[in-house]
């Protein structure tokens, strides 16, 4: 099974059991490089997926809290290259499937010809790239596919329905769901015309619809259950591990 399936795999294995996944955030090297595979293996012990976020001097999708957790993880000294290294050297990886969470140019400082085998290499099944248009994702999407990697889109509330059907069949793994326009951190109160728009893309996404931006609590894991496959949850963990809190006892509270 090339290893962009498992994500939809596991995110599919979940939602039978009649709750959707988690699809766990977490800034890689923060708030300390040195815990990063430990926080890694706790995180995915109870997430369905894991999301690896690559640290950037310019998160534009990102509210203030992952903002600072980049801000931290640089100064550190945590980039693309040292992700990798650390992922291929560990000797334990939790079960859940892995994705990096990048902005475009760290890939391209990288090397887009080297990324795939490297990435694969180190256990990760896609990638999500939040300033990389579909219409100018063609290279990375054909580099990612030759390996078996996903590359997950994103739609929005204002997205239209055409457009829609492009992305969701474009997407790998799942299609991100931006719960509202804005950055990430925000609380959402989940109004019904949300509610509405994750129905619509349901309807006509192949690949599971996981929704994103602003999910800190049970309540809203419950309000959107009916409406989606999978929840991602980025800012509240990352200030759960930045209070020095358990983040498998907050994700499992998400369920319980």
């Amino acid at each position: 099974m090339p290893a962009r399936d498992s994500i939809s795999t596991a995110i599919r294995d979940r939602r039978e059991t009649g709750q959707p996944a988690l699809i766990a955030y977490i800034t890689a090297g923060f708030p300390k490089k040195e815990g990063f595979i430990q926080q890694l293996n706790a995180v995915g012990a109870v997430a369905d997926v894991v999301e690896v976020g690559v640290p950037f001097t310019d998160p534009m999708a990102d509210g203030t809290t992952i903002q600072r957790s980049s801000r931290a993880a640089l100064e550190q000294g945590v980039s693309l290259r040292w992700i990798l290294q650390e992922l291929t050297r560990a000797e334990v990886k939790p079960r859940a499937p892995l994705l990096l969470m990048s902005y475009l140019n760290p890939l391209l400082a990288y090397g887009i010809d080297k990324l795939p085998e490297d990435a694969a290499r180190a256990g990760i099944a896609g990638f999500i790239v939040p300033d990389l248009p579909f219409e100018e994702s063609h290279e990375l999407r054909n580099a990612l596919d030759a390996r078996g990697l996903a590359l997950v889109q994103f739609v929005t509330p204002v997205t239209p329905v055409e457009r829609m059907q492009m992305l969701t069949e474009g997407s790998g793994g799942f299609i991100y769901a931006v719960t509202m326009t804005g950055t990430t951190g925000k609380n959402v109160a989940v109004p019904e015309e949300v509610l509405e728009y994750f129905a619509r893309v349901k309807k006509i996404s192949p690949v599971p619809v996981c929704a994103g931006f602003g999910i800190r609590s049970r309540e809203q894991v419950q309000r959107l259950a009916p409406f989606i496959d999978g929840a991602i949850v980025g800012s509240a963990l990352v200030e759960v591990l930045e209070r020095g809190d358990d983040p498998a006892q907050f994700l499992r509270s998400l369920r319980e």
